[in-house]
């Protein structure tokens, strides 16, 4: 049984791979865990490997939802994603970029690439 913060966290999720899947882009997997971190949506643009976080605010006026991912968070994404390069052996051997879906309760949808950047 899901409580209703996961419930409404999964449908942004669907909504949003909807909404990129119609940029172009095409879906890999969801909800990729490993330790404290979780990617929500891995796809690849052409031949770019794709890491997203899909943020949902349900009261967007004094904060965006894409201005709700912290330092912290960014820092789990990329650890998150690197073990997923690692564990598919893709380390080195594809591009990559990290963006942002935010979504609000009347549907607007924010979609920013290269939201997260990563020095090697």
């Amino acid at each position: 049984m899901f409580s209703l913060t996961q419930k409404i966290g999964f449908n942004a999720e669907k909504t949003a791979c909807r909404y990129l899947q119609k940029q172009g882009l095409s879906f890999i997997t969801k909800n990729f865990r490993y330790k404290q971190g979780e990617i929500d949506l891995i796809m690849s643009d052409q031949s770019m490997l794709v890491f997203i976080e899909v943020r949902y605010r349900r009261f967007s006026d004094f904060i965006h939802p894409v201005a709700t991912v912290t330092p912290l968070k960014q820092r789990r994404l990329i650890k998150t994603a690197l073990h997923y390069l690692q564990k598919h052996r893709l380390l080195d051997k594809i591009s990559c970029r990290f963006d942002i879906v935010g979504i609000t309760a009347d549907r607007q949808i924010t979609w920013i690439k290269n939201a997260i950047e990563v020095e090697y």
